[in-house]
């Protein structure tokens, strides 16, 4: 599945299908959030937290392909990602483009 963040495929013609997206709420376990908390008050990357979201960007990703794949399509274009904090320690990622089918010339 090819997945490109511009809105077409350089030298192919494509048909639109539709919006692909995938979307997942995840959260880290009370241990890691309680020493995520603790990290704030010295300053710094909360790795914990990177990894949530890596993981969570890569859930979401997935399922973006396989609802795209459920169309028909050959690619997404415009690929983007969302987020949202859902609440103290957990965060939504939603994926979302537009599914294409590329045509033969």
């Amino acid at each position: 599945m090819l997945l490109l963040n511009i809105e077409y495929i350089p030298d192919k013609k494509i048909r639109a299908l539709g919006i692909a997206k995938g979307s997942v709420v995840q959260s880290k376990n009370f241990g890691k959030d309680f020493m995520a908390g603790m990290k704030t008050l010295v300053g710094g990357e909360i790795e914990s937290y990177t990894q949530m979201l890596t993981e969570a960007r890569q859930i979401a990703t997935k399922r973006m392909v396989d609802d795209a794949e459920a169309m028909g399509a050959d690619a997404v274009i415009g690929v983007r990602y969302a987020s949202a904090s859902v609440m103290q320690g957990a965060a939504e990622i939603t994926a979302y483009g537009t599914a294409v089918q590329i045509l033969e010339e």
